[in-house]
């Protein structure tokens, strides 16, 4: 999930998440001219990403003194508690950016209006059909899917080049076997040992559900009357098992990894304790403001599963969305600014800031984001081949990621179950969380 990357720490988090709540208790009214105003939360953190938008907002408000917007600050810390405080309370934000894994509970909810009928035709066209699916269910469009990231490879050139190892690249990536192979290659053990790679799995579930996708697994699968059925077949389980066999039987993924975040194993790739890392494409930022003088580093693009739709290519990803409040007064107003939020050089201009990919498929090719520069080409290429995540959509699953299936993975693959365990956990005890959330 997008929004739980967070590079703020400590204090600095905690004074972000407490300087947000008390904005969320306004909602758009009037500006002092009379005219129409609607505010607009944004949970931008980064100084680019915030400087970005406030400039969005800034000429929007130059442009159309008609219907001004008013900046609200939020934080990630926390959000979905602040925003279902807000709605319950009447005060909701007119304007919300958010993650799509949210939009199910806030719009079956009755929290978030329908967008279906309230966007221009232009917002429609300009970001493709697989996108639209990540913002979209119950016949329902609850938000405009604009910025996304696809996990990518970030590797040690010099460890690679001097094991003779050739990169890949978007045309041709690595096949998963062609991967277990190179990370075997590139570990030794002894009193400096090296990995690999590093798998940090503080997230499990959201891991394992979008790079099931790679391999022509799901986990999570919709039935004809629309329920949600857990599955555990061999494409569902693919790479979960690729990750067990790495930790346990290679020995070329460390297992104190997998408990990390992101952040917390670029200290043990930085002195190349690990040779390659699996993460979310924004954390290139992370690796070229703190990376040692002299570390040569590069973006590669995930392996593929053999046999899997498009190559093994599809990623599942949840997207960062704009919606607007069921509560909101002015709609169309709403819309319009979600439209000029959304337009080709302004989604390219977020998308810089934030170090992610645009929905746009425009935008995607844009020269500022096609650069072979710290890895930009390789990830628009490869966000290009994004999908909605398995996740999306489902009734029940906070309940089941958090009850049944992080506890599961992690003693999965941490070796304490078997994969019939696990199989066990994920299916029978998940299908009766989502059969409580049968409509």
């Amino acid at each position: 999930m997008i929004r739980r990357r967070s590079l703020l720490g400590g204090a600095a988090a905690t004074a972000a998440a407490a300087a947000a709540s008390p904005l969320l208790a306004g909602c758009g009214s009037s500006s002092g001219s009379g005219a129409p105003r609607l505010d607009f939360l944004s949970l931008a953190w980064q100084e680019e990403s915030v400087k970005a938008n406030k400039a969005l907002v800034s000429q929007w408000n130059a442009a159309h003194p008609e219907v001004q917007v008013r900046y609200v600050q939020g934080s990630w810390d926390d959000v979905h508690d602040q925003l279902l405080t807000s709605f319950e309370g009447g005060a909701a934000p007119d304007v919300i950016h958010d993650e799509g894994n949210d939009l199910t509970d806030f719009g079956s909810g009755g929290y978030l209006a329908d967008l279906t009928g309230l966007l221009p035709a232009a917002t429609r066209a300009r970001i493709p059909g697989a996108a639209w699916d990540m913002a979209r269910f119950a016949d329902g469009l609850y938000g405009v899917p604009f910025l996304q990231e696809p996990r990518m490879l970030i590797a040690n050139r010099t460890l690679l080049d001097k094991a003779g190892v050739h990169l890949p690249d978007a045309a041709r990536p690595w096949t998963w076997q062609e991967f277990e192979d190179i990370c075997k290659e590139l570990s030794h053990g002894g009193s400096a040992a090296r990995y690999g790679v590093a798998w940090p799995m503080s997230s499990p579930v959201s891991v394992t559900l979008n790079l099931a996708v790679t391999t022509g697994g799901r986990v999570l699968y919709a039935t004809k009357d629309g329920r949600t059925q857990v599955r555990l077949d061999a494409a569902d389980s693919a790479f979960p098992e690729l990750v067990r066999r790495q930790v346990g039987a290679d020995r070329s993924a460390p297992s104190s990894a997998l408990g990390m975040s992101g952040g917390e194993v670029l200290p043990g790739f930085f002195a190349g304790r690990y040779a390659m890392l699996p993460l979310n494409l924004s954390y290139r930022q992370q690796i070229a403001q703190q990376a040692p003088k002299g570390f040569d580093w590069v973006t590669l693009p995930l392996p593929v599963g053999t046999g899997a739709p498009d190559g093994g290519r599809a990623q599942g990803v949840s997207p960062q969305t704009l919606s607007v409040s069921q509560s909101c007064k002015h709609k169309e107003a709403a819309a319009a600014f979600i439209d000029f939020m959304t337009q080709t050089p302004h989604l390219v201009q977020l998308a810089t800031g934030d170090w992610m990919a645009p929905t746009g498929t425009d935008a995607l090719r844009d020269p500022a984001l096609t650069t072979d520069k710290l890895g930009w080409s390789t990830g628009m290429a490869v966000a290009s081949h994004l999908v909605a995540s398995p996740a999306l959509g489902r009734r029940g699953y906070p309940e089941w990621s958090d009850k049944v299936a992080t506890p599961a993975l992690q003693e999965f693959y941490s070796g304490a179950i078997s994969l019939e365990s696990l199989r066990t956990k994920l299916v029978r005890d998940g299908n009766r969380v989502f059969d409580r959330y049968r409509s």
